[in-house]
């Protein structure tokens, strides 16, 4: 019997052993099969990419130069790890005549919220917080109370919230902060909650560090601050209600620092930033780097006008503290490229692993928001990304397991899984025309 158990033991222990030995060869076989860098290739055709559809790309993006639509534009195409456009047309600065280059640097404003909300979730594979946790849990002073009416007095009435504040609201932009009447109470306080600060202004009365939102004070020196200040504010919906874009990944970032212990630059970039080679992307440069900045412009009647440099100038400050995690990153397209394929790969990049498969599954599959929300008809939206669906895509060439989204001076991106693709957008102007669909059209018949 003794002998009978002990065979079945071995028996077993083999079994177990060539199954771990098969999981761990499936993981190193998709680890070999993901691209830990970009591939670049002198012959597209090898690729099986149609030069004619090149060719109708660079037509496309230099006819908005032509046109004078833009003054700068680049594009970035990646299909399987293999870059199929990688180009940039125009002048980054059309006084002085100066061409646009790749490695130009793009004032990227809420393409900084994605890279925020990468970084939240390492906290939460490292298991110091839960996405569905309360924000009160970490933050006391939250509010648990929703206006319901403001007085001609500038005094206010609220009611108690049906459902407390998760951190899925805040990376859904659905927490209630800053919405609704509370942006009335805050106008009535003499607060400018429409746009970030010195947004478009030729010259600022006081020049902020770093690249600041709305309704802030330009004095402050940390992000806490701001957000403490905040707090003192009633919530403009119940939490998961609503969609009101913006703030909320400014209290995302924030909790960042006070789970992680460490300033947001520091733990942005030691998790995310640094492990994918994203050597460029930062908050805050040297002097000399002003000169990489593509300089914005803005549409008018009479052409292409400049528009103010406050925020790349925002970006060379002697004080560092201060950092957002709403807005702030600027960067070539190249880096944030490279953010794209790690969360199109899963969670790798750059032989780095941020975040796990299932973990990037669960951001950017499941829609948070509810059916009619401020978004528009058929917007969803998971965490930190938009959701393309098919009552909402850009083209119809989009699959529905696409996710995206954008900066205010007209970056944009897009991750598609099922075609294993992603395209990058970068413009950089105040008023412009919406050319982003023209480009994504041109990218998915170049991955065709």
């Amino acid at each position: 019997m003794k002998k009978i158990v002990t065979t079945l033991f071995l028996s077993l222990s083999i079994i177990i052993g060539c199954q771990e030995n098969n999981k761990k060869k499936e993981k190193e076989d998709t680890e070999e099969s993901t691209p830990q860098q970009f591939k670049k290739s002198d012959n597209l055709e090898e690729l099986g990419v149609s030069s004619k559809r090149v060719e109708e790309m660079d037509s496309l993006l230099q006819a908005f130069v032509d046109e004078k639509k833009v003054n700068a534009v680049t594009g970035f195409v990646a299909q399987h790890g293999n870059v199929l456009y990688d180009k940039a047309f125009g002048y980054k600065d059309l006084e002085n005549k100066t061409p646009a280059s790749t490695e130009d640097y793009y004032v990227l404003f809420s393409q900084t919220k994605a890279i925020t909300t990468v970084a939240f979730m390492t906290l939460v594979e490292k298991g110091l917080v839960k996405v569905e946790d309360p924000v009160s849990k970490y933050f006391p002073e939250i509010s648990d109370q929703v206006v319901t009416k403001v007085n001609d007095d500038g005094t206010y009435e609220t009611r108690p919230v049906t459902t407390p504040m998760t951190f899925a609201h805040l990376m859904s932009h659905s927490s209630g902060l800053n919405a609704g009447l509370v942006s009335e109470i805050r106008k009535s306080e003499g607060v400018n909650d429409t746009v970030p600060t010195n947004f478009g202004e030729e010259k600022s009365d006081q020049s902020p560090t770093g690249q600041r939102s709305f309704g802030g004070d330009a004095a402050s020196r940390y992000l806490k601050d701001e957000m403490i200040e905040l707090a003192k504010y009633p919530l403009g919906f119940n939490p998961g209600s609503e969609w009101n874009y913006h703030i909320s990944t400014n209290m995302l970032a924030y909790m960042i620092e006070v789970i992680s212990g460490e300033p947001l630059q520091k733990y942005v970039k030691e998790t995310v930033l640094n492990p994918l080679g994203m050597n460029d992307t930062d908050w805050y440069y040297e002097p000399k780097a002003l000169d990489r900045f593509v300089k914005p412009y803005t549409i008018t009647e009479y052409g292409l006008e400049a528009g103010s440099t406050n925020f790349a100038e925002a970006a060379i400050s002697e004080d560092q503290t201060y950092a957002e995690g709403a807005i702030g990153l600027n960067g070539p397209i190249e880096d944030y490229a490279k953010f794209c394929q790690m969360l199109l790969n899963g969670g790798t990049f750059n032989n780095h692993q941020i975040l796990k498969p299932e973990t990037i599954k669960k951001m950017t599959s499941t829609n948070r928001l509810p059916e009619e929300n401020a978004g528009g008809k058929g917007f969803q939206f998971g965490l930190g990304f938009q959701l393309q669906n098919k009552d909402n895509k850009h083209v119809p060439a989009v699959s529905n397991t696409a996710y995206n989204w954008g900066g205010m001076l007209g970056t944009e991106y897009i991750i598609d899984p099922e075609n294993d693709l992603i395209a990058l957008f970068y413009i950089n102007m105040f008023k412009r025309d919406n050319l982003y669909p023209q480009f994504l059209e041109k990218a998915y018949k170049i991955a065709e």
